[in-house]
């Protein structure tokens, strides 16, 4: 399939992997509203299976395997939360899962991913060796392969977050607020806001030390990402093309915030809401304080991607 994701396809998708997926609640905080200055509905993909958005996206693109794909198992790189839903996913369908994963991801997920059954297979903590080693375990198990992002069964999957928020709240929202790493987050989100809530503004979230989105964005040509420096873990790889596609179409913008400000954002949340919530998920709210006067008086969505933390290495 090379034509982007339908509606009918995010709701096939969403009837596919609800069984196996939590149902995630919104939250809003009336000390964060105060202090933003808008009305936040959080959308707490923290709470979700293997802690992140990311189940929907792995258990969709397993559960779309034909019968003879399944037999030999699935292959993807991940620095965490991809992998553990690919992981978990191979594992409720009883079929292997080989996951290389670079050699400084957070030890909780490794672990993770070891606990779910899967594989793991470390490599060097470049885009490079994850591609490379990945390659090299397909050709010697003849495993499919599971992109964390460029793939559509994924975005798919990611975009069901979204549908389920503009269905939550049940006056328009004005804006949609996603962290965006690889964009398969973004792409979905944009595509549920698209079909389901057309009057709001979809807008990606990064770090300024890992802005290739926001570049790639502003010339509207991919521009890789090369030496992430961010707490923001999960968001330290590179634009997908095919999300991109997506997201020139539908993202109104791309707004970044440096590490301080993701920090105290998840500090924010932490205290405020006494919820967990990892670096990459406090990105959109610490856009949102840098950008207060934009969102004044608003209705936003903001999904909290995950909260995968390795609590002996807080940023606060």
């Amino acid at each position: 399939m090379n034509i982007k994701p339908t509606a009918q396809d995010i709701e096939e998708a969403h009837e596919r992997v609800s069984p196996y997926i939590h149902y995630t609640p919104v939250y809003s905080s009336e000390s964060i509203n105060k202090i933003a200055r808008a009305e936040i509905f959080f959308k707490c993909e923290n709470f979700q299976k293997v802690g992140a958005f990311k189940a929907r996206g792995g258990m969709n693109a397993v559960l779309s395997l034909s019968d003879e794909e399944r037999q030999k198992g699935v292959a993807t790189h991940s620095s965490g939360n991809h992998a553990q839903a690919v992981a978990l996913a191979a594992q409720l369908q009883g079929i292997p899962a080989h996951i290389v994963m670079p050699s400084n991801s957070a030890k909780v997920k490794m672990e993770a991913v070891r606990g779910y059954g899967a594989n793991l297979i470390e490599c060097e903590p470049t885009l490079q060796a994850r591609e490379e080693t990945l390659q090299k375990v397909i050709s010697e198990t003849g495993a499919s392969m599971i992109h964390p992002y460029n793939d559509y069964r994924i975005i798919q999957g990611q975009a069901t977050a979204a549908k389920e928020l503009i269905e939550s709240v049940n006056e328009p929202l004005d804006y949609i607020l996603t962290p965006v790493g690889g964009g398969g987050l973004l792409s979905g989100t944009s595509l549920s806001a698209h079909y389901w809530s057309n009057r709001t503004q979809v807008i990606g979230c990064e770090p300024e030390g890992a802005d290739d989105a926001f570049r790639s964005f502003q010339t509207k040509t991919l521009v890789p990402m090369v030496n992430p420096d961010t707490i923001a873990d999960g968001l330290r790889t590179s634009l997908g093309e095919k999300p991109f596609d997506i997201i020139k179409e539908h993202v109104s913008d791309i707004l970044l915030a440096n590490d301080n400000e993701i920090a105290a954002a998840m500090k924010m949340v932490w205290e405020r809401m006494k919820i967990i919530i990892e670096p990459s998920a406090a990105v959109p709210l610490a856009v949102l304080l840098r950008n207060k006067e934009l969102f004044e008086g608003k209705k936003v969505g903001i999904i909290i991607s995950g909260g995968n933390v390795d609590v002996g290495s807080l940023p606060f």
